[in-house]
């Protein structure tokens, strides 16, 4: 998977060396605004260098006639050029809320916090040796620290503290008791919150499937709201959590993606960078009742319109 960078940061990063190029550029939240005329206003195209400021660029989509909300992500690497994905939020256009940011003062152990970031280095770097004892630690800490990382979930004004409960409440030995704790976190105003909570609910629902446990029931809804979200990564963990909810039939969260995500899921299906546009494009074809073994083959073809407008129309 090519890893999400904020355009700000990548070009930073590659200033030593060669100025990165566009490659694919990808768009989300278009309805009235054409992708070929936000180009040519903003005179951007693949091969060109890649802007040296995210704000600015941001600023300037902001500005055009219709746009409430912009936001541009770079995706480094795709071949020889940086995938950019620019998402727009037009007047009138379905918009993800999350809560106002939490004021209280409940926190963690500072040693779980530090776990919490040998966590997330370690998982970075695919080193799972170091990850069997810090998840043993999480697990512990999931069934005999549960009120505290609830408390700190819900009630820290701190998204650091925040995303450490999140992640580590996902270890609970018993699943079905911390369902709504991550369905909770999956409205934090902090997107490392969402993704960890988004992160959580994928893996519960592949392990509960495998164990066969109808214990653990998982609502699509905000999962769905976050498709309409400004933020990429939103959108991708979104996106990938519920393709394994419908992995095996699912009459509640298809009729909920024909009923609300259509729009949303048709951008991404669309996206040139093909290995984030697959998930929207199977979801598209579970609601248009495509077999998967057609889905399959109709993607191999590069024949993606004609699942996109089988889909559209089941509304």
């Amino acid at each position: 998977m090519a890893r999400l960078f904020p355009l700000l940061a990548l070009t930073a990063w590659l200033a030593a060396a060669q100025p990165p190029k566009i490659g694919e550029i990808n768009f989300y939240g278009l309805h009235k605004l054409s992708g070929d005329k936000l180009l040519a206003s903003l005179a951007l195209r693949p091969g060109d260098p890649l802007p040296p400021s995210k704000g600015d660029l941001e600023e300037r989509i902001g500005e055009m006639e219709g746009v409430i909300d912009a936001r541009v992500e770079a995706v480094c690497c795709q071949g020889a050029g940086t995938a950019l994905f620019i998402g727009i939020e037009e007047r009138g256009a379905p918009h993800f809320s999350t809560r106002g940011d939490p004021v209280g003062s409940a926190t963690i152990p500072e040693e779980l916090v530090e776990r919490y970031r040998d966590f997330v280095s370690a998982k970075a770097r695919a080193q799972a040796a170091e990850l069997r004892p810090i998840e043993d630690a999480f697990t512990t800490a999931a069934k005999d620290q549960l009120s505290v990382l609830r408390d700190t979930l819900r009630n820290s004004s701190e998204a650091d503290q925040r995303a450490a409960a999140t992640a580590i409440i996902a270890f609970a030995p018993k699943k079905s008791d911390i369902i709504n704790d991550l369905q909770y976190a999956l409205q934090d105003p902090d997107e490392s919150v969402r993704a960890n909570a988004a992160r959580a609910l994928k893996e519960i629902a592949i392990q509960a499937r495998k164990a066969g446990d109808p214990s653990v029931r998982i609502a699509p809804v905000w999962l769905i709201e976050m498709l309409n979200s400004l933020a990429l990564g939103d959108r991708l963990q979104a996106v990938q959590t519920l393709v394994v909810l419908t992995d095996r039939p699912n009459t509640a969260a298809v009729d909920q993606l024909r009923e609300r995500a259509i729009p949303a899921l048709s951008d991404m299906a669309r996206w040139k960078t093909l290995e984030y546009a697959l998930p929207a494009f199977l979801l598209l074809g579970r609601v248009a009742r495509i077999p998967e073994a057609e889905l399959q083959d109709q993607w191999k073809k590069g024949d993606r319109e004609p699942v996109i407008r089988q889909a559209a129309a089941k509304r």
